[in-house]
C-alpha cells in the first residue's frame, strides 16, 4: 500500500510502501518514553521502499539495555517522532511511526510487543495477537 506522511509542521514529508498486515504496537518502556504516551504504533518498510521528500530528520541514537543501537529519528523544527531504524549505514528496514500517515486511519494494527510492560489502563484491543515481550 502507498502511504505518505510527514510532521506536524510539513518541514518533513516522505512516502512510502506499506504492508497493512504487519501494523504493530509496542509497549516496551523505552518506546512510552520515546513517544511521551503509552505505547508507539508503527509499521516496517523496507529501505528500498522509504522515500524522503523534503527536509532532513534529526537523529539521536537510543542505546536498549540489550545493547541494540536504533536511530530514532525526528523532526528538529516540531519533535514529531517519524521512524526508527538500525545503527548502520544502510540500514535494512524502517520503522515508520503511522501517526506521521496520512493513511493512519486504513492501517489497523495486527498485533502487540512488550506486553508485559503495557500500562494496566490500557485495554486490550480485540482480534490482535499479543506477545510479552518482542517475537525475534
Amino acid at each position: 500500500m502507498r502511504v505518505n506522511g510527514a510532521c506536524h509542521c510539513g518541514r518533513i514529508t516522505f512516502a512510502c510502501d506499506a504492508d497493512p498486515g504487519e501494523v504493530s504496537i509496542c509497549h516496551c518502556t523505552d518506546c512510552q518514553n520515546l513517544t511521551g504516551t503509552a505505547f508507539r504504533v508503527s509499521v516496517p518498510v523496507a529501505a528500498k521502499d522509504f522515500h524522503i521528500l523534503s527536509g532532513n530528520p534529526k537523529i539521536y541514537i537510543k542505546t536498549a539495555q540489550s545493547g541494540a543501537r536504533r536511530a530514532q529519528a525526528f523532526c528538529p523544527e516540531c519533535g514529531t517522532p517519524l521512524y526508527a531504524t538500525s545503527d548502520t549505514e544502510n540500514p535494512s528496514i524502517y520503522g515508520v511511526r503511522v501517526g506521521t500517515l496520512e493513511q493512519r486511519a486504513e492501517l489497523r494494527p495486527t498485533h502487540a510487543v512488550w506486553q508485559r510492560s503495557a500500562l494496566p489502563w490500557v485495554p486490550a484491543i480485540a482480534g490482535i495477537i499479543v506477545y510479552e515481550e518482542e517475537d525475534d
